[in-house]
């Protein structure tokens, strides 16, 4: 396995370019799937605490606020993504 040596300041530039090479919409779709992402995680662990009986209601209760909160974001980038314009 071979290593390359990288600064910061390279790796900052690289991913600016990689960036500026995106147009917006890409951008938003990118951040849309890592939102669909964390969600379907939060989805998978309060399953499994509740397959557990986990009586941690609490954590179970901040995990599901946490998931609606993603499933806020992601209409909202859905909407930036695909306007619903009404002609």
């Amino acid at each position: 396995m071979r290593y390359i040596a990288v600064s910061v300041t390279h790796l900052g530039s690289f991913i600016m370019n990689i960036t500026a090479e995106m147009d917006e919409t890409e951008v938003l779709r990118v951040k849309l799937e890592v939102l669909r992402r964390e969600h379907r995680d939060l989805d998978e662990a309060i399953a499994a605490l509740h397959d557990r009986g986990a009586s941690d209601m609490l954590t179970i209760k901040r995990l599901k606020k946490q998931k609606l909160y993603l499933k806020d974001q992601i209409a909202q980038l859905e909407d930036r993504i695909l306007p619903d314009i009404i002609a």
